[in-house]
């Protein structure tokens, strides 16, 4: 009970809500970076050839059998090139793959940006406020637009490279859906929450 307390107290409370807000803006550059290092073709992905399947190939490697540089990303996704024989990779699949990291990565950026938001008021010692609950809701609502709508965005994305490029780009995708779906609902209804606290405090402030 007494450690309990503790957790419950406000200095830990701010104390916690400042390292999260870190954690937050951390996430932020971390996906710019990686949106960046994927539009330069340092974006791994799996490239079948008729000499055989390679491994975390990027765009920018000259030589399928190169070590990969020191900043190279990869999606949660597995990304498949099956290349053509005379043309194994162009500035098309190329483009296809950095659209592929930015539809990921988008939704994310903006929705750690809301969270964000949440634990710098809480800090300041704002917690049931409107602003708050907008923010919780939108982070809900972009995480709910992520689960469900980004993985056939994602699809559309490959298709209309694939029709467009002399190579066949593959994406196997929605594996964290479920996972994401009841998380974004969970902010749902913490905003629902807050929002309802918030209305309920007001008659109680009208009439002290």
């Amino acid at each position: 009970m007494k450690l309990l307390h503790k957790l419950t107290e406000e200095s830990f409370a701010k104390s916690a809500a400042r390292f999260m807000e870190f954690v937050c803006y951390f996430i932020i550059g971390f996906y710019v970076l990686g949106t960046i290092a994927s539009f330069m073709g340092h974006q791994a992905f799996y490239l079948h050839t008729d000499k055989g399947t390679f491994e975390y190939t990027i765009y920018t490697l000259k030589n399928n059998n190169s070590p990969l540089p020191y900043m190279a990303v990869q999606m949660g996704d597995d990304i498949h090139v099956w290349a053509n024989e005379h043309e194994p990779i162009n500035l098309t699949i190329q483009i296809g793959l950095s659209l592929l990291y930015a539809v990921h990565t988008l939704p994310g950026i903006a929705a750690f940006w809301f969270l964000g938001r949440v634990f710098s008021n809480i800090q300041k010692g704002q917690i049931f406020t409107e602003r708050n609950s907008s923010c919780l809701l939108y982070y809900g609502f972009l995480q709910f637009l992520s689960a469900v709508f980004v993985p056939f965005i994602k699809l559309l994305i490959c298709w209309l490279t694939s029709l467009f490029a002399p190579s066949r780009i593959s994406i196997s995708t929605g594996q964290n859906m479920f996972h994401m779906l009841i998380s974004s609902l969970g902010f749902i209804v913490a905003a629902y929450i807050i929002h309802y606290g918030v209305h309920l405090q007001d008659p109680i402030d009208h009439t002290e």
